[in-house]
């Protein structure tokens, strides 16, 4: 079972796959109640998890913490 947005930590590092898509990424903020700062592990680029999911979650919809 993937990880609800309730156990999501700063600090951490988890892969997102939702529509055929698949992010690595870092946790470096909380910036609402259900959104977080992200920074890309292989672009370092910074977007929102918002950014991620804006079209809803697809089938194949997963998030798990890396270690």
């Amino acid at each position: 079972m993937s990880q609800a947005f309730s156990s999501i930590r700063v600090g951490k590092k988890y892969r997102l796959t939702n529509f055929g898509e698949v992010s690595e990424f870092e946790v470096t903020e909380i910036i609402g109640r259900r959104d977080f700062k992200l920074k890309d592990l292989h672009t370092l680029e910074s977007y929102s998890i918002s950014d991620l999911i804006k079209f809803g979650k697809g089938k194949d919809y997963s998030l798990w913490e890396m270690e």
